[in-house]
């Protein structure tokens, strides 16, 4: 690892507060569970898989802010090369524009260059993973009806903070030396995703050509 990338990754140059885990409660375990597996080099498509026992919007919640996390690091990385001259919209190359769309300002799709998207997307998810009557941190308390289908939501806006930061940045991450890391946290978020079904096959389009090369 890179001494660039050791600042990255390893000082929370985060491009927002974390959300953390308070330890000795089951979710803290639980995501020690997670991130245990991932560093003994395990195969990532069976690291994410539902451990036997344990309930699904457990498991769903903490990746959902684990991978809010990691994705806000990979984004803030780049984020100072992404302005709103060299990304004037919100795309993934050519053929794919993302619109923001939210119940405040912006109630019908709205272009917006990608750094003004990324904030809002960013600030969208922080609000919700910092709700406790959607990620509720007391043991005992019950998740919404619909968490699941909000943490589609939230799931698939991060795929697309990958779909541009590969398709435009990505030449940033190779000088860096980053981009193992944006790798194992692509394949990771994939493999999750894909297994309990939070993410629709039409937003993977953009990524298709690279996911079916690294992820076999």
């Amino acid at each position: 690892m890179s001494i660039t990338l050791k600042q990255v990754f390893n000082k929370d140059k985060t491009f927002r507060p974390k959300r953390k885990f308070e330890p000795g409660t089951q979710r803290f375990e639980l995501h020690k569970k997670a991130q245990a597996s991932l560093s003994s080099g395990v195969d990532l498509r069976a690291a994410v898989a539902l451990p036997h026992g344990e309930d699904l919007n457990d498991w769903v919640a903490v990746h959902v802010v684990d991978f809010f996390n990691r994705i806000n690091l990979i984004y803030g990385t780049v984020c100072e090369f992404c302005t709103e001259k060299s990304c004037p919209v919100m795309s993934g190359g050519p053929r794919y524009e993302y619109r923001w769309q939210d119940d405040h300002k912006y109630k019908k799709p709205t272009a917006l260059p990608a750094p003004k998207y990324m904030n809002l997307l960013m600030d969208w998810i922080e609000v919700q993973i910092n709700n406790e009557d959607i990620f509720p941190t007391s043991m005992g308390i019950p998740f919404p009806k619909n968490f699941i289908q909000i943490c589609k939501k939230i799931i698939c806006r991060l795929f697309r903070v990958f779909v541009h930061v590969y398709i435009h940045h990505f030449d940033r991450m190779i000088l860096m030396g980053a981009e193992a890391h944006v790798n194992t946290c692509y394949k990771h978020f994939y493999y999750f995703s894909t297994e309990l079904n939070l993410i629709d096959r039409k937003e993977l389009e953009p990524l298709k050509e690279m996911t079916s090369g690294m992820c076999h």
